[in-house]
């Protein structure tokens, strides 16, 4: 009994390592393992759900929150009252959205990557402002984002997928050009 917690108290030292932990939380991960991990976090959603991995599908659920108490939001496509009136905590997506954001704020913790920077510039305002727009629109648009209209829908053999990377890759050409051009 006694070689059985001394394996267990190695194995918990070994995991302690610096190198373990360099290679979990500091080190970025292969392509390969991001690939991998994306994949399997796309079947555990679809097993979970029985639906597609969405983001930004819920942000016109979360918009309808917050004007609702300003607006009249019964006209909204696609909105419900009853989904609407169920509350943050009942949406899957936005409960996974939230998780996204706590897992990715976690990491860069873990990390000790986290840095509040000083704005070198009122252009770098601007490019983050605009792109962040225009990515909004754009994934409300595509109905989708990257994920839900580009990862789902190649996984799930959609024509819309694959058309949304040929487009996808365009903008990011055409977007890292003016980046470069107009705001570094």
């Amino acid at each position: 009994m006694k070689k059985f917690f001394l394996g267990i108290n190695e194995f918990f030292n070994k995991l302690k390592s610096k190198d373990l932990y360099k290679r979990l939380f500091v080190n970025p991960f292969t392509y390969i393992t991001g690939a991998v991990l994306l994949a399997l976090f796309n079947i555990v959603t679809f097993a979970a759900t029985g639906k597609g991995w969405g983001v930004t599908g819920v942000l016109s659920l979360w918009g309808a929150w917050i004007v609702k108490p300003f607006a009249n939001i019964a006209t909204w496509a696609n909105l419900s009252d009853a989904t609407i009136e169920a509350g943050f905590f009942q949406s899957g997506v936005s409960v996974r959205n939230l998780g996204i954001i706590l897992g990715a704020l976690l990491a860069v913790l873990l990390a000790s990557q986290f840095k509040i920077k000083k704005i070198k510039s009122w252009r770098q305002v601007i490019a983050a402002t605009l792109g962040g727009l225009l990515m909004g629109y754009g994934a409300r648009v595509a109905l989708g984002c990257n994920i839900g209209a580009l990862f789902t829908g190649i996984a799930s053999l959609s024509l819309a997928g694959w058309v949304f990377f040929a487009f996808l890759f365009i903008g990011a050409m055409v977007g890292s050009k003016l980046l470069v051009k107009y705001f570094m």
